[in-house]
């Protein structure tokens, strides 16, 4: 069984997001980028199952410039056997990067797609449910445990009311969600080892496909300054406030 993770260069989630001075997007220069945490605990799960024996192969890819190679490293390092980058300096958008994913998966045919319900730069939560309807494969998101079986997979996931079973046939595709499992950390001689395992790259053009951007984002702000909050005297100058100045009720 072969396990397709896509793995995500994001801004670090510890780093302040700053707007550039234009509007015109968030500023990376000199900014750590690293692994979106969303795909990283889709690859503890990957590497999880082939530990346990259920998968035979994990494969990490990702889509975007040169540097995601280091994101790919970072997957073998977890347990990755191989990566493979689909390397475009293109502003990929979601339904882009879900064609190039749907275009690896007919070459790579793998059993069961694990990715992150969303990314932490956009916030999509799109490109596992695309990609899916793009293969026409059984989905099952926001996963808070998964068991693959023989041709089926049991995945149980988070909604609103509580937690949710589902069984679905693979192939398949799988978004994981926080409580999934705890991401394990790379030790020194597993990046080591990382830095010898095979790393393909191919281009968009290569596979296929077009990734023009079909959107066109028109302004970045960042949200307005809270303002400080006041002191107030009873219940009836709160209500007064609430009601003329928040306009809340």
């Amino acid at each position: 069984m072969k396990i397709l993770v896509p793995v995500k260069r994001v801004v670090d989630y510890n780093v302040k997001v700053r707007v550039k001075a234009d509007g015109t997007g968030v500023d990376i220069a000199n900014v750590k980028m690293s692994m979106n945490p969303f795909d990283e605990i889709a690859v503890e799960e990957a590497v999880r199952l082939k530990e346990a024996g259920v998968a035979t192969e994990v494969v990490a890819v990702s889509c975007g410039v040169a540097a995601c190679q280091e994101t790919i490293r970072a997957a073998m390092a977890i347990g990755a056997d191989r990566g493979i980058l689909v390397e475009s300096d293109a502003d990929l958008q979601p339904l882009a990067v879900a064609k190039l994913l749907k275009a690896l998966c007919d070459k790579e045919q793998p059993t069961v797609v694990i990715c992150g319900k969303q990314a932490i730069d956009d916030d999509s939560n799109q490109t596992g449910q695309m990609l899916a309807a793009l293969m026409g494969w059984p989905q099952a998101t926001f996963a808070s445990k998964v068991q693959l079986g023989e041709g089926v997979a049991t995945v149980m996931r988070e909604i609103d009311g509580g937690l949710e079973t589902v069984e679905i046939k693979l192939p398949a595709v799988v978004t994981t969600d926080l409580r999934l499992n705890e991401p394990r950390y790379a030790t020194l001689p597993n990046i080591m080892k990382a830095k010898k395992k095979p790393l393909d790259t191919v281009k968009p053009a290569d596979l296929g496909v077009d990734v023009a951007p079909r959107l066109a984002t028109l302004k970045v702000a960042e949200p307005p300054k809270r303002s400080a909050g006041v002191r107030v005297a009873d219940v009836a100058q709160l209500v007064d406030k609430l009601k003329n100045e928040a306009k809340v009720i």
